[in-house]
């Protein structure tokens, strides 16, 4: 009978496909639990499961339907976390982002601003010595050492620094 399903689905039968869903929708279930899906989750790693196993039914040409089937929860499975992951990333990014944006509103006026948003779209070679020279009074010599850079290297980077917030600051200045 599975046999049956699988070919019309394969023809584009959708009425069989709904019925191979139904044979099958609690083994994913079941299985994606068993492998670390929370409950919370399983109906969407479900929904996906059967989302590609119509886009890819095609594709499944040996073996047992189950097996593929197995397959195919695992990618999505790891898909999902992997997406997960990258989601709590970018929330812990932007809640970073957020208190940063606070720390500058409490602390700089607008020009400060403007500058700070400058500083921070420098090169680090160049927004380092410039940050360690104008806001934590480090000499030349000092941001040398702790970059273990030559002084010379230091200077070089300072004025180049110091001439792209010069340009930076002027394109600023002709939009107002």
């Amino acid at each position: 009978m599975e046999e049956q399903l699988l070919l019309r689905a394969k023809r584009g039968d959708d009425d069989a496909f709904s019925q191979l869903v139904e044979m099958h929708v609690k083994t994913v279930e079941k299985f994606a639990f068993q492998i670390g899906v929370s409950p919370t989750h399983i109906d969407d790693v479900t929904q996906e499961v059967f989302l590609k196993v119509y886009r890819f039914l095609h594709k499944h040409n040996r073996g047992k339907f189950t097996t593929w089937l197995y397959t195919v929860t695992m990618n999505v499975v790891r898909d999902f976390y992997r997406k997960e992951q990258q989601m709590k990333r970018k929330t812990i990014e932007f809640q970073r982002f957020a208190k940063e944006q606070m720390f500058i509103e409490d602390y700089f006026d607008d020009e400060s601003k403007e500058l700070h948003g400058m500083i921070q779209q420098l090169d680090e070679k160049y927004r380092v010595p410039i940050i360690l020279h104008y806001f934590h009074g480090q000499n030349y010599q000092e941001i040398a050492s702790v970059l273990e850079v030559t002084e010379g290297a230091i200077k070089t980077r300072m004025l180049r620094a110091k001439q792209k917030l010069k340009a930076e600051y002027e394109k600023v200045g002709e939009q107002l």
